[in-house]
């Protein structure tokens, strides 16, 4: 998944929604509004996807293939790609693809199976600009033996330079430091600079690739079935289920597994394997078990885990058959494990049945945090589910509050202009208000059990393709009669869902985790004075024992608070900053947050020394962010200054975007490498305003959620 963004300001809310089913049962052939495995939606319910150049609609997609040779030298990625397409309208005189600029396309010609064509057809082209994260291939076809229903092989011939979904690592940015590394990020758009495709949702494939590398490097792709010739240093791949272009992915690089399972194994740099595979033991298995007990088969046969390194951009990403999770998770054995069960869920939610457009993200990270959540219940305990959900709600009212309950990004259908990118669709309501619809569901039907099943029919019936909400709502309606009548009668208020902006209209019953939550607000409680409390009533509170969700949510509320009360503060620290020092870095950063938020001078050590060791986004950036906001811009200089060498490029545009007020524009893209920038001896800009109190808990908890995916 994408990286999440707190505050998107250029979503809209004045376009029509998509047209409705009509009430019909999904199978109905009055509209068959599903999108299929392998080709666009009907005709008869036209599908429109703002965020790809392509006439997707014109054709269907059959199979690709993708046969790749990685330099690392020159950080490139050259080859070819084979389209097999059957046109399915007359008259298509142009075939127009996804693509970037990065992609340097050298030729593209044609042949058709069985034609009598000895030689393919050298076809002419041009590449138009479509948006900032993209732009489109226009293909001339050769009218004489493009006709529909029959195949056709396009070969386009590329080579990629340095796009947004492929991050080339030298080894100092690895965790091993030993060889370079590379790995793909397609969620949601970015892989049209990976391999012209139609890059929407809407449309999914089967897919095959060659990759060639050189001695010593490991490639490891989102494929059921792969393959590898020594001699010739070729990997070769085969994912035999369908899957949107967004859902490819790769990584090479000096790799090495384990199997932790019959259907499972961690994939890692030698120097994490071994903690990773302690870290998550036989619990993959496990997990799947559960899964499958409440949802159906596991449809994709392996589910493989590779953790990156920390200059992975997003906390986990659902490619099927092969997880990419960043390696900094490994500190929090919690989050990790919500982490790897949320990837788990989107085998079924998300990569089986699928959002057909990216304005309806929710029906992939809101099915999949309920599945999430079912599958940790189970497994685990409702109380521990229900912390959880309390730790992730309170995020999701603490961005409401920063936003304002009629901004239209808390809808859940939010409608985009064209050249909005999808990827500010990724906050907290995809996920959480996502979820809270899908509980209310489940409530409706009384019977938490009934819509296990429920779940696992609306799989059954829509695996491999591509669904909008109301094919959703349709099926549930289907499926439980008396709420259709109910409906009919009455009103269920799904449009309120859908496309009403504020709160959740219904939030689940999570009082079995108040044993867990209690104690956490009580201790807010005495903390939220104006002087310290009675420190002998504090000690009562043993946070040495408490788990990871009950710290962060007290570090969490406790910034709600924020700022606090010197006096308070000192007590804070002279209580708390030496245990956390001994903790994870989700429970580390916010304490963090609290020092810099406060300034806290005492405890700046302690930040500098966190900035020196983690690289990673998701822990550098709300730091900065904080540091710059405050009157510490100094420090966060300084302590730039002193780091740069060992952030990626992409982390350190951004870090200068915040320090120095650059254009986000430049900050953002994948262009060449920042400079090094060395240390200045003019006197820093004034610091910023202050953010308004939680703001930065809230893009805290923002990256929590998994991406992504």
């Amino acid at each position: 998944m994408a990286e999440l963004h707190q505050t998107p300001t250029t979503l809209c809310c004045c376009r029509k929604a998509l047209p409705a089913t009509g009430g019909h049962c999904v199978g109905d052939p009055s509209c068959p509004s599903a999108v299929s495995g392998s080709g666009p939606v009907s005709a008869g319910c036209p599908l429109v996807d703002v965020a790809s150049a392509s006439n997707f609609r014109c054709f269907q997609l059959r199979h690709f293939h993708l046969d790749l040779r990685l330099n690392f030298a020159v950080k490139e990625m050259s080859g070819w790609l084979v389209l097999d397409l059957i046109p399915i309208q007359p008259g298509v005189q142009t075939l127009i693809l996804d693509s970037h600029p990065s992609l340097l396309i050298h030729a593209i010609d044609c042949k058709v199976p069985g034609s009598g064509q000895d030689e393919p057809v050298s076809l002419t082209y041009r590449v138009d600009p479509f948006t900032d994260y993209g732009s489109s291939l226009n293909i001339s076809l050769p009218v004489a033996v493009v006709k529909p229903g029959r195949l056709i092989h396009i070969t386009v011939r590329y080579t990629t330079t340095d796009g947004p979904a492929i991050w080339w690592l030298d080894s100092e940015l690895t965790c091993g430091q030993s060889r370079p590394l590379v790995f793909t990020q397609g969620h949601s758009v970015c892989n049209r600079s990976f391999f012209p495709c139609f890059d929407t949702p809407a449309v999914k494939s089967t897919y095959t690739a060659t990759v060639r590398v050189p001695d010593g490097v490991t490639v490891v792709m989102s494929a059921s079935h792969s393959s590898y010739s020594k001699q010739d240093r070729v990997f070769q791949f085969s994912m035999e289920f369908p899957v949107p272009s967004y859902l490819v992915a790769l990584v090479a690089g000096e790799l090495q597994h384990i199997d932790v399972g019959p259907r499972s194994r961690v994939w890692a740099e030698p120097c994490l394997l071994s903690c990773a595979v302690k870290k998550l033991g036989g619990s993959v298995e496990r997990w799947l078990g559960v899964a499958e007990q409440l949802f159906g088969p596991y449809l994709w046969g392996r589910c493989d885990i590779v953790f990156l390194p920390p200059s992975f951009p997003i906390v986990a990403m659902e490619n099927p058959c092969l997880t990419f999770i960043i390696a900094s998770i490994l500190e929090s054995s919690e989050f990790l494990l919500i982490d790897v069960i949320h990837e788990i869920a989107h085998g079924w939610f998300g990569n089986a049945v699928t959002n057909a457009t990216w304005e309806e993200m929710w029906l992939s990270e809101g099915l999949a945090t309920y599945a999430q959540r079912r599958i940790t219940t189970e497994a685990y305990s409702e109380a521990f589910t229900c912390l959880e959900t309390v730790f992730r709600l309170d995020a999701l009212h603490r961005q409401l509050r920063l936003l304002g309950d009629n901004n239209p990004v808390s809808k859940l259908q939010v409608k985009f202009e064209p050249g909005v990118n999808p990827s500010t669709l990724m906050n907290l309501f995809t996920y959480e208000k996502g979820f809270c619809f899908v509980s209310y569901l489940s409530q409706l039907c009384g019977d938490v059990k009934s819509f296990d099943s429920f779940l696992k029919d609306y799989i059954s019936e829509f695996k491999f393709k591509s669904v909008v909400a109301q094919d959703l709502i349709d099926y549930f309606l289907c499926y439980f009669p008396e709420l259709k009548d109910a409906a009919q009668r009455e009103g269920l208020e799904f449009d309120r869902w859908l496309n009403s902006s504020g709160p959740p209209p219904y939030e689940p019953d999570l009082s079995a985790g108040g044993a867990l939550v209690q104690p956490v607000q009580e201790l807010c409680e005495l903390w939220g004075g104006i002087k310290p409390p009675d420190l002998q009533v504090v000690s009562t509170f043993d946070l040495s024992t408490w788990s990871t969700f009950q710290t962060v949510l007290f570090l969490d509320r406790m910034l709600d608070h924020s700022p606090v009360a010197h006096d308070v503060m000192v007590s804070l620290s002279a209580c708390y900053s030496s245990l956390f020092d001994n903790l994870n870095a989700e429970v580390q950063i916010r304490w963090l947050q609290m020092v810099i938020r406060n300034t806290f001078y005492p405890d700046m050590p302690r930040v500098r020394a966190f900035l020196h060791k983690h690289t990673s986004r998701m822990y550098t950036v709300p730091l900065y962010e904080d540091l710059v906001a405050g009157v510490m811009k100094c420090v966060a200089v300084e302590i730039f200054y002193e780091t740069q060498r060992r952030l990626h490029p992409n982390l350190r545009r951004t870090l200068q975007q915040i320090l120095f007020q650059t254009s986000a524009s430049t900050a953002n893209q994948n262009g060449p490498a920042p400079p090094i920038i060395p240390p200045s001896p003019s006197t820093p800009p004034s610091p910023q305003p202050p953010q308004p109190a939680g703001s930065a808990a809230a893009a805290m908890a923002l990256r929590d959620v998994n991406v992504l995916a």
